[in-house]
């Protein structure tokens, strides 16, 4: 008996769930814009500053996903800390990864409330995979968020979109501007971001606009134009 092709159009169309998920939070027209692009994509390059909303927009896409079915798992991803490092944190993998995925969780609450998401997280259906473990997974039926992307290096960039299997989504948020890697030019982000016209259901987007205190776009370009004249006295 031959293998089963998989349509992904009536695969979705099957799963779809009538009543619409209705969210605390109401995204923007910029953000709605960013959302018909991550879902006509496999894998979508979301850019922007700090305070864009692009965690946000994230976790609305793949919440909504997996509350229609389109999804059975939300996969969440980050870098940390290496392997080794981790290993030395008190608690269980989910206990030491905590910390640095508590923005993430944070966004789910605002959006659907916490009483609602915890049992996903509680059941796995959320899960939280360190950017070191990544490597020989398979993520099927899956949308994946990775956060904080700007400090991938290229190499791992490379093995975290190449995890990506059949009927799912991934979602990569960085900021050029907060690259914390000591050579900047090994971000796979943006090598990733520039290079998203040459490949078939890949794309990039960047959000513009500022979701928290006006004063946070004058800090911004407040320390672009310090760094700037940093660099430019080297």
């Amino acid at each position: 008996m031959p293998a089963r092709k998989y349509d992904d159009e009536v695969f979705r169309q099957k799963r779809v769930v009538k009543n619409p998920i209705k969210f605390r939070v109401s995204l923007n027209e910029e953000q709605k814009h960013a959302k018909d692009v991550i879902l006509n994509h496999t894998v979508t390059l979301l850019a922007g500053k700090a305070g864009s909303g692009k965690t946000l927009l994230a976790c609305q896409v793949a919440l909504d996903g997996l509350f229609r079915r389109h999804y059975q798992k939300i996969i969440i991803t980050r870098p940390t800390v290496s392997k080794e490092e981790i290993g030395f944190l008190p608690g269980d993998l989910h206990q030491k990864m905590d910390p640095w995925v508590q923005p993430i969780y944070q966004n789910m609450y605002l959006l659907y409330g916490k009483d609602k998401v915890d049992p996903f997280i509680q059941s796995g259906q959320i899960e939280i995979v360190p950017v070191a473990f990544m490597r020989g997974r398979t993520f099927l039926d899956s949308c994946v968020i990775v956060d904080e992307a700007q400090n991938v290096t290229n190499q791992q960039m490379e093995m975290i979109a190449t995890r990506i299997g059949l009927r799912s989504k991934m979602i990569i948020c960085g900021d050029d501007g907060q690259v914390d890697l000591k050579n900047k030019s090994e971000s796979g982000f943006k090598f990733l971001y520039k290079s998203a016209r040459s490949v078939k259901n890949l794309a990039a987007i960047t959000l513009l606009e500022n979701h928290r205190d006006p004063i946070v776009d004058d800090l911004i370009n407040l320390y672009e134009q310090e760094n700037l004249r940093r660099n430019g006295n080297k």
